[in-house]
């Protein structure tokens, strides 16, 4: 068999691997500068996705594809909400600090799905951690992991 046959091969069984990329059942919620990451997101694809096609690459095509679905209907469905700024409990958006009872600090930013990363500090909304802290106040405890947390502050 002729070696041009095999890459072929290869690359529509790599292409029928590639699965859909999750949507998740939750609403939808971004902060601004989220949908300005869904935005940059989708225009970063799309280039990667005429370079892939200009160079015949089937693989890279499909993946880019996958994304872009992704990411379009993120962008379609997403909810941009921003905190009050006098609110004294915890929102959507709010950076939080809490306290454990060892006196461990921790600083949470409330973000959408897409945009957490807890090594930079910000959690999903749909977290425990964040689902613990709505609605919480100042002084009030949180338990996540049966760990108590204070509020000890709020910024919008």
């Amino acid at each position: 068999m002729s070696r041009a046959f095999t890459k072929e091969d290869d690359d529509t069984e790599a292409i029928a691997m590639i699965g859909e990329r999750p949507v998740s059942p939750h609403r939808n919620l971004v902060t601004p500068q989220g949908l300005e990451e869904i935005d940059a997101e989708i225009a970063r694809l799309r280039e990667a996705f005429s370079q892939a096609e200009k160079t015949q690459e089937r693989v890279a095509v499909a993946t880019h594809l996958r994304d872009l679905r992704y990411w379009t209907a993120r962008r379609e469905t997403a909810e941009v909400s921003v905190p009050d700024p006098d609110s004294d409990v915890v929102r959507f958006g709010m950076t939080v600090t809490i306290e454990d009872e060892d006196g461990h600090r921790k600083t949470w930013k409330i973000v959408g799905e897409d945009e957490a990363d807890a090594a930079h500090g910000t959690v999903s909304h749909v977290s425990p951690m964040a689902l613990a802290l709505f609605g919480k106040g100042v002084g009030d405890l949180a338990t996540v992991a049966g760990r108590d947390w204070e509020v000890v502050a709020l910024h919008a």
